[in-house]
């Protein structure tokens, strides 16, 4: 299991500029039909999983790549490429972007956590934006007087916003690995939230579906309504002048113009008033944290990824150790043997995550005995291949013995190599909904990624252990797992997604596709995926699978539900020719495309 593997990259036509625009629907117009029947077979792990002519392939460019959820702010990346800009740039800019084109999920008032590796080789580094809890935060934050977890305060309160640290993750990552200066990264930002650009669908929809929780405050309200106080509809212009100022005094102030000033005082008073918990000390004190990022390897290719407080890298690494065990390639895609082995060894992971993953500062996270290969083999070993094991009777493991949805993802390469994943969320679609007034800032409701209390369920059914409670000044455990693929000196993919708990299980599939089933990155990224994540005890399956395989996997004790994934992953890839990339169309709006 060694063994060295290429990379498959697969045939196809040269696409020039082509771009891949996801539409949606990709999925729901048949599945694996629309992939062509070597999915139901499997693949060699040196050939292409399909070489007919009417392939679905990625976008290629010859000078770099970017993609993300959301064009327009794509569109802002390919061209701080193409105007010499390194990828960290172009990350950067697109990441300002989507605070502006995407506010559902990109933001300023959120935080998350960015993996780079420079042009040179070097080791990759992961930095660390992910909020914190408030100065003032305390255990039973969210236990009301009934002795239960308020879901009201926990989600939709102004005690749910963590401390913001996106904002001093984009500036210090361009002030470490970047070439252009803050305000000229932050310029086309200003631009469209001045200027405005036209009302998407994806974005018109999620202000209706958001309406009644924006609705509860006047600020939220101006931002996302017409003057009138009418929706916008889809082609509509749409302007937000108050985050057009916000992203001016950042672009002249730096950090500062966020964390000091008068938008900080904004946010403070924004608290005050209404029972949160940040203030002007909590914002002052914000710091980023460089880390040391996990790594392992799948079949001898390097796979890195991002360390807790995110449990992203962690369950990745281990459940590709789980898996290398078996022939997964010769088992073929789609069939119940190969989903049963995923299913069981997901479930064996979010049970770890359970105990074992939180803030490294206010935890001993067991991480080198995680990610062995030992502790893989002996997990691998619990799993009983024809019968799925009931979660109620499997807890936690003991690696110290081997010791030695709402989210948005970007990957970026340029053309000297440098690589770029990251990963920011909100939480919920536009945060809590709140916007502090005069700011235009959407606030998360990053709290809720605290364990209320010990075996409560957060809001994306994770149940977590009394590792991650409420402390102040602590890093709520998240899923987010931005990743690169190795290639010796080079990277050869860059990769991450949204979509809450079901991030990892997205990620973990779109690299099995990949190295195992030799599918190129828009197969890869099509194909239909499985979730499992502990509790609650149900195998989650998207359309596209058999339903005799789903018949099989039920016969076997899974509690087979099926249920779109609604997690999409953003995916570049270097090539010999260029680069190619793919944005996931489960959330349609998304742009891969690369100056050439």
């Amino acid at each position: 299991m060694s063994q060295r593997h290429r990379l498959p990259s697969g045939p196809g036509p040269r696409l020039g500029r082509r771009a891949f625009l996801a539409g949606g629907g990709v999925l729901a117009g048949g599945g694996l039909a629309l992939l062509g029947p070597a999915f139901a077979a499997g693949a060699s792990l040196e050939a292409p999983a399909l070489d007919r002519g009417d392939r679905i392939i990625p976008a290629e460019a010859r000078y770099g790549m970017v993609a993300s959820r959301e064009a327009t702010a794509t569109r802002v990346g390919v061209d701080v490429l193409a105007a010499g800009g390194n990828a960290i740039d172009a990350a950067v800019a697109t990441a300002f972007a989507l605070a502006v084109t995407l506010p559902q999920a990109g933001n300023l008032g959120g935080g998350g956590f960015l993996l780079v590796r420079p042009a040179d080789g070097s080791a990759p580094v992961a930095l660390d934006f992910r909020e914190t809890a408030p100065g003032r935060a305390w255990r039973e934050l969210f236990i009301g007087p009934d002795g239960e977890v308020d879901k009201r305060l926990a989600r939709y309160s102004h005690r749910s916003v963590g401390v913001p640290g996106s904002v001093a993750g984009y500036a210090d990552a361009l002030a470490r690995w970047g070439t252009w200066p803050l305000d000229r990264v932050i310029e086309p930002a200003i631009a469209l939230a001045r200027d405005g650009f036209p009302m998407t669908r994806a974005l018109a929809r999620d202000i209706a579906r958001s309406h009644e929780r924006l609705s509860r405050w006047p600020q939220s309200k101006v931002v996302v309504a017409r003057a009138d106080g009418g929706a916008y509809l889809p082609g509509e212009i749409f302007r937000q002048p108050d985050l057009a100022n916000t992203l001016a005094l950042i672009a002249r102030d730096g950090p500062d113009g966020f964390y000091r000033g008068p938008i900080a005082v904004a946010i403070a008073d924004e608290m005050r008033r209404h029972d949160g918990l940040i203030d002007e000390g909590d914002l002052a004190e914000y710091r980023t944290v460089l880390r040391e990022p996990v790594r392992g390897t799948y079949r001898g290719v390097e796979v890195v990824s991002m360390p807790p407080p995110s449990s992203g890298g962690a369950l990745l690494i281990q459940m590709l150790n789980v898996l290398e065990g078996w022939p997964i390639a010769e088992l073929g895609f789609g069939s119940a043997a190969t989903l049963h082995r995923m299913a069981e060894t997901m479930r064996r992971a979010y049970a770890d995550r359970f105990k074992h993953i939180a803030d490294p500062a206010f935890h001993d996270v067991p991480l080198a005995g995680l990610v062995s290969k030992d502790y893989a083999a002996s997990l691998r070993q619990g799993i009983d291949l024809q019968r799925a094991t009931e979660s109620s009777a499997l807890g936690p493991g003991e690696p110290k013995a081997y010791e030695s949805d709402n989210t948005t993802h970007l990957s970026v390469m340029d053309r000297d190599g440098t690589a770029v994943a990251l990963t920011t969320t909100l939480n919920f679609a536009f945060g809590t909904g709140i916007v502090a007034e005069g700011t235009g800032i959407f606030l998360n409701n990053e709290m809720d990624d605290f364990a209320a209390r010990p075996g409560a369920a957060n809001a994306y059914g994770l149940v977590q252990g009394e590792e991650n409670a409420v402390e102040a000044g602590k890093r709520p455990l998240s899923s987010m797992a931005p990743t690169l693929v190795l290639d010796g000196p080079a990277t050869a993919i860059a990769t991450g997604g949204q979509g809450g708990s079901r991030i990892i299980t997205s990620v973990l599939q779109f690299l099995v596709n990949t190295i195992d089933h030799g599918m190129n990155l828009a197969e890869a990224t099509l194909a239909p995926r499985i979730h499992h994540q502990w509790l609650p005890d149900e195998l989650r399956i998207e359309e596209g699978f058999s339903p005799d395989t789903a018949a099989l996997l039920e016969a076997m004790g899974h509690r087979v539900v099926r249920r779109r994934s609604g997690a999409t992953v953003q995916n570049v890839r270097r090539v010999a020719e260029g680069y190619r990339g793919f944005a996931d169309p489960r959330r349609p709006g998304g742009l891969a495309a690369g100056p050439d």
